[in-house]
């Protein structure tokens, strides 16, 4: 296996620990062993509440992906002994949306947009070049670091606030659209709150950050190039360019 590909395993490693395997689990205990729903949310927290727990002690951070996710079970379980009025039964369901929703808000207003974690492996790729372009641009050392942390916080908000929006239509649904028509367009509100978040998370944060990123990383790589020619002038006035400008050319 090449250095690149354990790169990228490693990028992707926390997004598989702390938000695919919880899932994963769930449907596991849920499906193949026939647990019930407490049962199977219980046991599908022990690794979440593990990093999470970890982090704390080890780290003195939080976890935000684990966390997330430990928050989301703990909401379930108790929305687990949610019963008997079939509207309150559908509006239930909106509960985990709105879990995550207010969650990625608040990490942005404290700071540390929680989308982050689950974006930076899909624009880094793995590669070494790219992860050091975008270190330099999340830590300020870039002239485009503050449009770069701008995007990033932008976002989070946008997933954050269609969940909440999302949320919010099916609790409406709930208790204004009958019973039957509202159990299969619950499903279609989620769908198209899911493409909602991608369209204009692109739009508005992914995108812009990616081109970002790509450029730092070229201008790194001509950077490196021109100092083995014994000519750094050049790239010097390339890294005075900001990426929306050069890529308007």
């Amino acid at each position: 296996m090449t250095t690149n590909q354990h790169k990228k395993q490693n990028a992707f490693a926390p997004l598989i620990v702390d938000v695919a395997v919880p899932l994963g689990s769930y449907y596991l205990f849920k499906g193949a062993f026939g647990m019930s729903t407490f049962a199977a949310l219980a046991w599908s927290s022990v690794v979440p509440a593990a990093r999470t727990l970890w982090s704390v002690a080890r780290e003195r951070t939080l976890n935000g992906l684990a966390g997330l996710i430990l928050v989301v079970n703990v909401v379930g379980l108790v929305l687990s002994f949610v019963a008997g009025d079939p509207r309150l039964m559908l509006a239930k369901d909106s509960g985990v949306s709105s879990t995550v929703g207010i969650g990625i808000l608040v990490s942005v207003m404290l700071g540390k947009p929680m989308m982050t974690a689950a974006l930076k492996p899909f624009l880094v790729k793995g590669n070494a070049v790219r992860d050091a372009a975008w270190e330099r641009l999340a830590s300020g050392a870039s002239v485009a670091s503050e449009d770069f942390r701008k995007r990033e916080r932008a976002f989070s908000v946008v997933w954050g606030a269609v969940l909440l929006a999302e949320c919010v239509v099916r609790v409406a649904g709930a208790y204004t659209v009958p019973v039957d028509t509202m159990v299969w367009l619950g499903s279609v509100i989620m769908i198209v709150a899911i493409v909602l978040g991608i369209v204009l998370g692109g739009a508005l944060g992914a995108g812009p950050m990616e081109a970002m990123v790509s450029f730092e990383a070229k201008a790194a790589d001509a950077g490196v190039a021109d100092a083995e020619a014994g000519d750094g002038v050049e790239v010097e006035g390339l890294r005075a360019v900001r990426p929306e400008a050069a890529l308007a050319r």
